[in-house]
């Protein structure tokens, strides 16, 4: 494992600073466990230590993948080992399970050169090396009559542009497809662009796979349409292959020129027979006077494979992680119990947090608050609350006065509460939030200047480890750490006054 980036006490002289004139010392502040949960976060924090481990150990994640099960047990295990109550929650299964192997591709004539691409997860491989001609597909009944032919054994250039999706290879899928050429027969001056048209027609005439174009960093999810409905015996017929547009632009060149050359593909794409089982991963800090109430954080555990999911959500699955080992290694026992929660599914839906919700794994009205960490690999700078919960968040706050790398500040929400939300959002608060629960989060920020960019990361090919920002990261988790523990010591929960409208 590679040497930390110690940071030590003496390096963090930034002034402190929160929305209030002055504020009095809190008990927190003389709290032996609280210092000691500072030097371990100043001095031993291992937050890229774990991320090390879940992206270059394990790798990317989704759910019914061997490296996702093997990142639950590692996680458990990390849990139990600090002294952390340890519940393994089964939240669902697939019918079908997928593990991605390597990958390459190239050029056999013109540039020769290698291949750039992927394919998207639950998707087929190829069958060992496969060399094929490549062809553009038909566009209408006629096209297709006239190279059907050829189609055998070939590589298929189809439309449209990959955004990160496959193609839907079921029946529903094809009577998609009719319906499309249905409307281009009779509408031949305002025809629907649908990629792999005569699909369908096209694998039964024994092409090799289809290819679309792609923007970089290339970007692949899952085969979402299709998923629980395959069995091992019933998976998509041929790969589904996302190649860089520039190449793809150069071999479509190619073949309207009807130069000869081939492209050789070695696309090694598993399944595992169902059902796979997925979990959640919940650890406890158990509460010393309220152990039946909670403060929670938690990112979600899963990603998706192309890359190594190191940001996506290993940025927040890590910060988790290590606040649970500052708090644990302390020795401190708060008042009320800490959960950490590392979900399953959320690029699936959200559905190992829905899961824990709709559940009631704990109850609704006990959760003082939920952290939720996902997006990006800045720092916890601060928070925005409702004016009800601001002085008890300052209070939690404050032991990180002069002791955390980059200020950390608690501001008021102006304005009037929004609605309480009615349906799900893009990660794992939603489901807390739907129900009333308190879902404030940490403001992410990047004080450095590190040019962070999501929109390049997200579900690409670059979303690896060498993405992440050691430094936010490490401030990230002694952040979640203090705050957890300070809210956890409070005599009462959060107030949800102000929280939402209703």
């Amino acid at each position: 494992m590679e040497t930390r980036a110690f940071l030590t006490l003496a390096v963090f002289t930034a002034v402190f600073s929160l929305n209030m004139a002055t504020s009095p010392a809190c008990p927190a502040q003389n709290d032996r466990a609280v210092s000691r949960m500072i030097e371990t976060g100043t001095s031993d924090n291992r937050a890229m230590e774990h991320l090390d481990v879940l992206a270059n150990r394990i790798g990317g994640r989704p759910i019914g993948s061997d490296a996702y099960d093997d990142a639950v047990a590692w996680c458990a295990e990390q849990f139990r080992e600090w002294g952390l109550e340890v519940q393994v929650q089964e939240v669902g299964e697939l019918p079908v399970g997928f593990n991605r192997g390597p990958w390459s591709g190239r050029m056999l004539g013109g540039s020769g050169e290698s291949l750039h691409f992927t394919t998207p997860s639950y998707t087929v491989g190829t069958k060992g090396v496969q060399r094929g001609h490549v062809v553009r597909e038909p566009q209408s009944e006629a096209q297709f009559e006239a190279m059907k032919g050829r189609l055998k054994g070939a590589w298929v250039l189809i439309g449209g542009r990959n955004d990160g999706w496959p193609i839907d290879w079921s029946r529903q899928g094809d009577s998609v497809r009719l319906e499309a050429r249905k409307w281009n027969r009779e509408h031949p001056d305002d025809r629907k662009q649908v990629p792999a048209l005569f699909y369908r027609e096209m694998v039964e005439a024994g092409i090799l796979g289809i290819i679309q174009s792609s923007d970089v960093p290339i970007r692949a999810l899952y085969d979402r349409k299709n998923l629980y409905n395959m069995d091992f015996d019933h998976l998509a017929p041929v790969p589904d292959i996302k190649l860089d547009s520039r190449q793809y632009d150069e071999i479509a060149s190619m073949v309207d020129r009807r130069e000869y050359f081939q492209l050789e593909f070695d696309i090694r794409n598993h399944f595992r027979p169902g059902p796979v089982k997925y979990h959640n991963v919940i650890a406890v800090i158990k509460g010393s006077k309220y152990p039946d109430e909670y403060v929670i954080a938690g990112g979600h555990l899963d990603s998706f494979d192309v890359a190594s999911g190191a940001v996506d959500c290993g940025s927040g699955v890590a910060p988790v992680m290590e606040a649970a080992r500052i708090i644990a290694s302390s020795g401190a026992k708060p008042k009320r119990s800490l959960m950490f929660c590392l979900w399953a599914g959320e690029e699936f839906g959200l559905l190992g947090s829905k899961f824990f919700v709709e559940n009631r794994t704990v109850p609704l009205e006990k959760i003082s608050n939920y952290f939720n960490r996902d997006y990006t690999p800045f720092a916890a700078t601060g928070v925005t609350v409702p004016e009800a919960m601001y002085d008890d968040f300052v209070k939690a706050a404050a032991p990180l006065e002069g002791a955390s790398a980059y200020p950390f500040t608690v501001s008021k929400r102006e304005g009037e509460p929004g609605e309480r939300p009615r349906s799900a959002g893009g990660s794992d608060h939603a489901y807390f939030a739907m129900e009333g629960v308190p879902t404030v989060s940490f403001r992410l920020s990047d004080p450095e200047g590190n040019d962070f960019s999501y929109g390049e990361i997200w579900h690409t090919e670059r979303d690896n480890y060498e993405k992440s920002i050691a430094p936010c990261q490490e401030q990230s988790a002694l952040v979640t750490a203090i705050v957890m523990y300070g809210l956890g010591n409070l005599d009462h929960l959060l107030s949800r006054e102000g929280l939402y409208k209703d």
